[in-house]
């Protein structure tokens, strides 16, 4: 098969979606399965997961659905091994799983705030301590971290859970890189800003907008100067890049997908 990650095999989590649309693990998933990867498209909820998997088959694309929780290391050391002995190599992870829980300091619990590291930023450290190994045996991989731009700015909303674990993963990725680059590893994080996924409608709206969708996409969109919401296939471009061996020379960095919102001082 041809395409940019023709006949390689790349793991993504988080591959399924809470509802119709391109968030970014649907979108990763098929569009890296349109570019000739054997997708590894895997999450914890079977249902969420279908639509993806029934996506990239329809197209014609190589999928192997998996069912795991990135929060137990059991269940990622029995995903890694399974992998591995059925495709025999991994070339590329995509760590996409993450979920935002509202509230400061004053207003998280420290049960909420532990479950916020262990989500965000715990579950990328699992996926690469299990598949760093075999990216090393291989001596080449790419990883693909999806962090946030509340990790790198205020945002709108105090989630300081969120916004410390995709600080965390931005500096882990750097890290990572530059540890395994003599591997032939390169590591990478995509940031993306205030996008329009299925999870403005499932959770967002109810959060910060009493339920009004539209209001709240017109909050988003004002704040993005080239003024419009991408969405997970924006996400998705900017990881098979960094994924692809277009990007054989790029490690450590962070390619931020969000309208220009970020660079703006107001």
């Amino acid at each position: 098969m041809s395409g940019r990650l023709a006949d390689k095999v790349a793991i993504v989590t988080g591959a399924g979606s809470v509802g119709p649309g391109w968030g970014n693990g649907r979108a990763i998933a098929v569009i890296f399965a349109r570019e000739g990867a054997t997708v590894v498209a895997v999450d914890r909820n079977a249902d969420a997961l279908a639509p993806t998997v029934d996506a990239i088959r329809g197209e014609g694309g190589r999928v192997e659905p998996r069912v795991c929780d990135v929060t137990d290391s059991a269940s990622v050391a029995a995903l890694i091994d399974e992998v591995r002995r059925d495709l025999g190599r991994i070339d590329v992870l995509v760590n996409n799983v993450g979920g935002s829980h509202p509230g400061g300091p004053a207003q998280l619990t420290e049960e909420a705030w532990a479950a916020q590291l262990d989500l965000n930023l715990t579950s990328v450290y699992r996926m690469c301590r299990h598949v760093l190994p075999v990216m090393r045996q291989q001596r080449a991989g790419s990883i693909v971290n999806i962090a946030s731009t509340s990790g790198i700015r205020w945002t709108g909303s105090p989630q300081v859970g969120y916004a410390a674990a995709k600080a965390g993963v931005i500096q882990l990725s750097r890290v990572v890189a530059v540890q395994h680059a003599p591997d032939g590893i390169r590591v990478n994080t995509v940031v993306p800003g205030q996008l329009h996924t299925p999870m403005v409608e499932a959770r967002l709206a109810h959060q910060r907008a009493g339920g009004d969708v539209q209001a709240l996409l017109q909050q988003r969109q004002a704040r993005i100067p080239l003024g419009f919401a991408g969405d997970g296939r924006d996400t998705a471009y900017a990881a098979l890049f960094l994924a692809s061996d277009e990007a054989r020379f790029i490690t450590g960095t962070e390619i931020v997908v969000d309208g220009g919102m970020t660079a703006r001082c107001d």
